[in-house]
């Protein structure tokens, strides 16, 4: 790709992405830039030549409530309505129940109902798999039909990746023994390989119908303290299902994000075995190691310093120049969830003229 150097013209605010109803950011602006965000993020995923430093927001994840796991979860993120409280929880796409609990503004499988599997050898006789062809993509296409138009990735979520869905069929300690149980194993290597057949259908209905190139595969593999297993135990049981949803996506041209929550650094080499392209851990993680031991092999999101909401210019373009002179040796992503007006657009600024010169 060109080097284009940066001219101050790119800042020019042209308008503002589609946002979902119940987004957690207000819409971003659209910028002035010289290629898409999309362009520059692909680019930068590929460790190709790349423009200026990505920001959490190049990238808008749908999370439809076509799927039953965002309305049993209460988090729906499209085009529709705001979810009413008294719709949040219900029956996922297996049919486990799940409590909406407003105080955690989220969702937990119903305590007082049985698990679905005692033992992971049950699958194929107790599951009740879902007929995703049936549900309203037409309907689901229509209404989401603006993010068509996004210059930026438009990606697809699924909350319940592969060791959280065999949570919600056993438990917590039912699953986690399952992984290392060698009178389980194979069904669970079994079970992970449909589930990995079933997401793959799934995105690709997707595909077809709001054209997503960006897949955000939810599975948290780990407490504040460390990961709930081996990174041995990962490679083996998990990986391999994992790197063929993977896989379909990259030969289907889609970024494959992983969102796993707790201190996993420990299992950032299963993450790249599972040929993840994208990673934004928790802060409790070790990010500027892990960033010089494995940012060639997958992308990272570093977080921005936090500041005050009220930061002078001068504090601003002080931290934009700092945190993209520490993350531009390999291509990384800037998150934020909370950061003053300007920041991000310093970090643009500084990292086009730190990339590629200035006009």
């Amino acid at each position: 790709m060109q080097k284009i150097p940066f001219s101050e013209d790119e800042m020019k605010i042209l308008g503002k992405y589609v946002a979902p109803t119940e987004s957690w950011f207000a819409p971003p602006n659209i910028y002035n830039t010289p290629i898409t965000v999309a362009e520059n993020l692909r680019a930068a995923i590929n460790h190709e030549d790349y423009l200026w430093m990505p920001q959490l927001t190049d990238i808008c994840n749908v999370q439809s409530r076509i799927n039953p796991d965002h309305v049993a979860r209460a988090e729906i993120q499209d085009l529709g309505p705001k979810q009413p409280l008294e719709e949040k929880g219900g029956p996922d796409l297996f049919g486990v129940e799940w409590v909406f609990v407003p105080t955690a503004g989220g969702s937990m499988e119903n305590p007082e109902n049985p698990h679905l599997l005692n033992d992971a050898n049950e699958w194929k006789e107790k599951l009740v798999w879902p007929d995703i062809d049936s549900f309203d993509w037409e309907g689901m296409a229509k209404l989401n039909a603006p993010f068509r138009t996004e210059t930026r990735l438009i990606g697809c979520t699924f909350q319940n990746g592969l060791f959280e869905r065999l949570i919600s069929f056993m438990g917590f300690e039912g699953a986690v023994m399952a992984l290392i149980d060698e009178d389980q194993q194979d069904a669970v290597h079994e079970l992970f390989d449909k589930l990995a057949d079933m997401y793959i259908h799934f995105i690709d209905k997707y595909r077809e119908a709001i054209g997503v190139h960006e897949v955000m595969f939810h599975d948290d593999w780990g407490s504040q303290r460390a990961p709930f297993f081996s990174v041995d135990t990962c490679i083996e049981m998990i990986v391999p299902a994992m790197r063929k949803i993977a896989d379909w996506c990259h030969e289907h041209d889609i970024v494959f994000q992983l969102h796993s929550c707790g201190k996993n650094e420990l299992l950032v080499p299963a993450m790249i075995e599972a040929h993840v392209d994208l990673w934004w851990g928790q802060n409790m993680n070790d990010k500027d190691m892990l960033y010089e031991k494995y940012g060639d092999k997958i992308m990272l999101g570093m977080d921005v310093p936090m500041l005050p909401m009220d930061a002078d210019q001068e504090t601003i373009d002080k931290t934009a120049k700092e945190f993209v002179a520490k993350y531009t040796k390999y291509p990384a992503m800037a998150a934020a969830f909370m950061a003053p007006p300007g920041l991000m657009e310093a970090i643009y600024r500084e990292s086009r003229i730190a990339l590629c010169g200035k006009a």
